[in-house]
């Protein structure tokens, strides 16, 4: 596929993916198992002197880095035909490696389980994707009310505990990152921990049950008030789990075929884990439908042009704010003009300077961005900013005119299991140039 246009506008020196204009995508295509949940898993599994067994991992860079950081404080990662296998080589380390924890996000769900179980924590405050400030004071403050005393000091966060005690904690808003490592640590903790706002994302349910599944007490899994029963980590045995499907991932695939047109089986996407999604996307003018054949998934077809709609980002089981950079790229190609509210990360607009590029119709304003679509975007060279929103450059590229350049693919590795390969199945005109 590679043209001289290509070669005019982009003379790569780093992975680029390379779009020309896309028909209708027709076919099947395999959700991978959660990025939002794996790493969360693995991180989990330091509680446990059993062998964790974890299936369905999808292949990307972070779950590489999070066996690096598992690695690197006395544990044995073994990744295997999309699975992972993580055993205790002997004594924990609980000075958790600068790099590494500096390069994703989820190095802090380290933070429960070791504090939990070990009694401390010195790790460098988390990187990951840049579209504004995610602060730990949830994590810390919850913390702090089982007995743990915690300072930062130039980027770098040290937990101390001399034994966790259950406590009830009342969560101001329900982060994700917060419930995961207070339950993680309240499952060794002394005594019963009641959590009351926790966040209920099917990835928060995934982990709660690989800790039931390790032999945790766990009581009001997907609600929003957990109640955990601690015991000793010496409980704890082998676990064998697998992966819950990546919801984002489903939603890209059903992105490009709104902004393409087409008919497209999911295998593995659950509807329920998506479900206010869904329903704004059938306002869009998408159509949904269960199968169960062969493999059991969700069918999505796009009849026409979609319509717009406004939408606001919220919480679970609100429209989540990883969606938004995706539905944003449909509405850019949408019939009207719709406001888009981000409530979660008011930061979390970078990519819009990519979509314009592309000759996409926004205004921004506060936290709001208004979307005017058109009939075709025009194609041009991008950068993805981060994971979402380079995804969001491969559905703007799917529904342009012209030929689409993206850098930055390292951001897309980091959270998609062969992104290109599984839209080239389908019917994409996309390539990746390393």
């Amino acid at each position: 596929m590679p043209n001289a246009d290509h070669d005019r506008m982009s003379a790569p020196s780093e992975p680029t993916i390379l779009i020309d204009h896309t028909g209708p995508l027709e076919g099947r295509v395999r959700v991978p198992g959660a990025k939002n949940s794996v790493l969360k898993l693995m991180a989990a599994a330091l509680l446990t002197d059993g062998t964790s067994e974890i299936t369905n991992v999808p292949r990307i860079v972070d779950v590489q880095i999070m066996g690096e950081l598992l690695t690197s404080i006395g544990l044995e990662v073994l990744e295997h035909d999309g699975a992972v296998t993580i055993r205790q080589t002997g004594t924990l380390l609980t000075e958790v490696p600068e790099a590494p924890a500096r390069r994703i996000r989820a190095s802090i769900n380290l933070l429960g389980p070791l504090v939990g179980r070990c009694g401390h924590i010195r790790v460098a405050l988390p990187g990951g994707d840049d579209f504004g400030t995610r602060p730990i004071d949830l994590h810390l403050a919850a913390l702090e009310s089982m007995g743990a005393t915690c300072v930062i000091t130039e980027g770098i966060l040290e937990v101390h505990a001399e034994a966790l005690h259950g406590a009830d904690i009342q969560f101001a808003f329900p982060s994700v990152g917060a419930t995961e490592n207070v339950v993680t640590a309240a499952v060794v903790a002394d005594g019963t921990t009641t959590i009351r706002g926790a966040a209920r994302e099917p990835e928060v349910v995934d982990l709660c049950n690989f800790l039931l599944s390790m032999g945790a007490q766990i009581s009001g899994i997907g609600t929003a008030t957990l109640v955990v029963e601690g015991c000793s980590y010496t409980s704890f045995g082998d676990v064998t789990h697998r992966v819950v499907p990546d919801r984002i991932q489903a939603a890209t695939y059903i992105a490009a075929v709104g902004s393409t047109g087409g008919c497209v089986d999911m295998i593995d996407a659950r509807a329920n884990d998506m479900g206010m999604f869904l329903r704004r996307c059938e306002e869009m003018g998408l159509v949904f439908e269960a199968f169960d054949d062969e493999a059991t998934g969700l069918r999505v077809e796009a009849r026409q042009r979609l319509n717009a709609v406004d939408i606001q980002t919220l919480p679970y089981p609100g429209v989540a704010t990883d969606y938004k950079p995706l539905i944003v790229a449909m509405l850019a190609v949408a019939n009207g003009t719709s406001i888009v509210t981000e409530n979660l990360y008011p930061g979390r607009f970078r990519y819009v300077e990519e979509l314009v590029t592309l000759g996409a119709q926004i205004r921004m304003w506060e936290h709001h961005a208004e979307v005017t679509g058109v009939p075709r975007l025009s194609g041009g060279s991008v950068r993805a900013h981060d994971i979402r929103a380079g995804a969001a450059m491969v559905v703007a590229g799917l529904a342009s005119q012209g030929p689409t350049v993206i850098s930055g693919v390292g951001h897309i590795d980091r959270g998609y299991d062969d992104l290109v390969g599984r839209l080239r199945s389908i019917g994409a005109m996309i390539n990746r140039v390393d």
